[in-house]
């Protein structure tokens, strides 16, 4: 999957004159964590998020009186907190890349460019949501994890298998196994009963991890 699939198109955003107590009112508004900063060209310049608005709140060992704070937050400018070497992707990139970015660089979110303007932003929420869809989490149906010797083959056979018996792979994530030559992997089968499943994967010599009827987590 490429992050344009998953990102927000046309998000909200601010000019880097708008006050901060305009741009806290914004976010509140839409209810965003994070609002890219466009110039009057509608070139990204920045980002700011909710924590850069608490940042720019008085500290608690300050001598001034509310008025005077009011009067102070009042007047700051939202080029004055935000961040401005953004960290960006573009739309054709893979989401895991964009993942591996946020987590490289401690961040939650991308803009998303093209060329000079944004075309999008992609969060924390958008890669949780694609992550519940590789793994099938909405369907319901047989969940099973397993280890299976890594053969030319092997894969073809074991969805061969289901499909004869009427079940339908609705996902299916790979990862290493523990050891030389195997593969592990995740899948979600609908159509089928936990035991034919079972029995199946235990055809093909592969050994079950853990195996769940459902959508409720409940171990069959």
């Amino acid at each position: 999957m490429i992050v344009s699939r998953v990102m927000t198109k046309n998000p909200v955003y601010a000019h880097p004159e708008t006050k901060v107590s305009q741009a806290r009112s914004l976010m509140n508004k839409e209810k965003i964590s994070h609002l890219p900063i466009l110039d009057r060209d509608n070139h990204l310049v920045g980002i700011a998020t909710k924590r850069d608005m608490l940042k720019a709140g008085p500290s608690p060992a300050t001598t001034l009186d509310m008025y005077e704070i009011s009067y102070l937050l009042s007047n700051i400018t939202i080029d004055k907190i935000m961040t401005k070497n953004v960290i960006c992707t573009v739309e054709n990139e893979v989401i895991e890349e964009a993942a591996r970015m946020m987590s490289d660089n401690n961040i939650s979110c991308l803009p998303v460019v093209r060329g000079k303007f944004l075309a999008g932003i992609v969060t924390v929420k958008d890669l949780f949501e694609s992550f519940i869809t590789a793994f099938g989490a909405r369907h319901i149906g047989v969940r099973v994890s397993f280890v299976m010797q890594e053969k030319p083959g092997q894969i073809a056979r074991l969805s061969g298998a289901i499909a004869e018996n009427g079940g339908n792979i609705v996902s299916f994530v790979t990862n290493d196994g523990d050891y030389l030559h195997q593969r592990g992997g995740t899948m979600k089968i609908i159509g089928m009963d936990v035991d034919i499943v079972k029995s199946i994967f235990e055809n093909m010599q592969a050994e079950i991890l853990d195996i769940r009827q459902g959508d409720g987590g409940v171990k069959a």
